[in-house]
């Protein structure tokens, strides 16, 4: 049962999908896509996201293949596609906001279809063997522009943190990691999420507010994330590392200071991986053998930003790179991280 728990990600080209597509999908639990359609591709048989946020530095389509071992079967609930393994479940939902009729402003839609997406999830959870769910991205359209007066991404807040309680989950600790990110005009909401039957402990982090904890300042809905999850068999867990911009306490430091803000992210990823591995009681990760997610502002930004992370982490660390708008318009870059143990624990 403990090699079902175990999970993979992996960021390949059209060529490193091909090989995937030619074996069947064997393994492959879901397919995440980042500056292009999959159309080119029979993906019938995997849940598949596809997002307009566009990779830098590398290929123009960057594929995010999730995988697990065992036997994996696809379904449909609600608004959900997902795969499982009995253990695992990878989920996708894509919801245009204009799909969404409830005769108020467009602030209610996006609230609407928001509470529509997350509510859909927690049932679809819930209904394969009660399993908690321990990463969720969000691709939410102009994320910082506003609607009826009010920043679209506090909507989603608003609307992401009352489908929590309506579910009756708690909306303080114990939530799942997390990131929200802007993506191009006009495209639907966008989220994904892997679950598991398994364990799942949430750790925050100590240079920072808890999300779920901030002022009335970031909004009258704090954030419904925790900074880090561990999932998995206690001999081989993985962890996943929420969006992590340049946030000390709750506040942005070094507005307009690209390298001082990637340096600030990667101390705030660094005092994670510590305060995981205090917890666990042993050195279970290293950072050059984390896996990253870094997302862009601005584009100019991208040499200083990749040259700082490759001096700060490794420069062998797997690291990719995404255009894309932060949570707060004054934050530049965001980093999320995930990766499997570096020792086993000892019996």
């Amino acid at each position: 049962m403990a090699a079902c728990t175990e999970v993979g990600v992996e960021y390949v080209g059209v060529d490193g999908l091909d090989a995937y597509r030619a074996s069947g999908w064997q393994g492959v639990l879901g397919i995440a896509a980042f500056g292009q359609e999959l159309a080119m591709f029979d993906t019938s048989d995997v849940p598949v996201a596809c997002i307009g946020t566009r990779p830098l530095a590398g290929p123009a389509a960057l594929f995010e293949v999730w995988r697990a071992p065992g036997d994996l079967r696809s379904g449909v609930d609600g608004l959900v596609c997902y795969r499982t393994n009995g253990h695992l479940i990878l989920g996708m939902v894509t919801l245009n906001e204009a799909d969404v009729n409830t005769g108020a402003g467009e602030g209610q839609r996006l609230r609407e279809a928001t509470a529509r997406i997350y509510q859909d999830i927690f049932r679809c959870v819930r209904s394969l063997g009660r399993a908690r769910v321990i990463k969720m991205w969000n691709y939410i359209p102009e994320i910082t522009g506003k609607l009826d007066g009010v920043e679209r991404y506090r909507h989603f807040n608003a609307a992401r943190q009352r489908a929590f309680q309506s579910c009756q989950l708690d909306v303080r600790g114990g939530v799942p990691a997390a990131c929200a990110l802007g993506s191009p005009p006009g495209g639907p909401l966008v989220v994904y999420f892997l679950a598991s039957t398994g364990d799942v402990a949430a750790i925050e982090n100590p240079r920072q507010v808890s999300a779920y904890d901030y002022p009335d300042d970031h909004g009258a809905y704090s954030p419904t994330f925790s900074r880090a999850t561990v999932s998995g068999d206690p001999s081989s867990p993985m962890l996943f590392i929420s969006g992590t911009a340049s946030i000390v306490g709750h506040r942005t430091v070094h507005p307009g200071d690209v390298l001082a803000q990637t340096r600030e992210s990667v101390a705030n990823i660094r005092a994670l991986v510590g305060q995981v591995n205090r917890a666990m009681g042993a050195s279970y990760f290293v950072l050059e053998r984390l896996q990253y997610k870094t997302y862009v502002r601005r584009l100019r930004d991208l040499e200083v930003i990749a040259s700082e992370l490759c001096a700060a982490i490794h420069p062998s660390a797997s690291v990719v790179f995404l255009q894309a708008d932060i949570c707060r318009p004054d934050l530049l870059v965001e980093i999320e991280a995930a990766g499997a143990t570096e020792h086993h624990r000892e019996h």
